[in-house]
């Protein structure tokens, strides 16, 4: 489970060092891809595959499947962390992320979000009013 915010920055070579607790975790590689809300999904290669299995189930018949799974798929780009904990985060997603230099990492859960720092800021200004609401509607009878 991959918790918490941290705020580390882009180098000239596109690299970000992942968060220190997780560098274990992921140091036999990670996928990344396009996330929603123009964030950077990055997943363990084992979610990464347990991902990969429930899209090859679903119905190839349904249209949203196949949109999701070609944005999905033809985005990723599968990483392995160098020695120092960085990976690189290839050109054409550094662009859809709008990732610059100053970037935002969160935990997710079971992936990692690689988020433009003012992006996430202006995300999560305007996700807090309505978090407390959401509640009950996510996690009904839960919290």
């Amino acid at each position: 489970m991959f918790l918490g915010t941290h705020a580390p920055r882009l180098d000239e070579k596109g690299r970000l060092f992942l968060p220190a607790k997780y560098r274990d975790e992921l140091s036999g590689g990670v996928v990344i891809t396009k996330g929603q809300e123009r964030c950077l999904y990055v997943f363990p290669q084992e979610e990464f595959g347990r991902i990969t299995e429930s899209l090859r189930a679903a119905p190839v018949t349904a249209k949203a499947v196949r949109d999701y799974s070609r944005v999905f798929f033809a985005s990723a780009s599968d990483e392995v962390p160098d020695k120092q904990g960085r990976i690189t985060v290839p050109a054409a997603l550094r662009t859809y992320a709008g990732l610059e230099r100053d970037c935002v990492v969160i935990g997710a859960n079971t992936r990692l979000e690689i988020w433009d720092a003012q992006a996430w800021e202006t995300y999560l200004a305007a996700q807090e009013d309505s978090f407390s609401e959401a509640a009950e509607e996510v996690l009904p009878g839960i919290l």
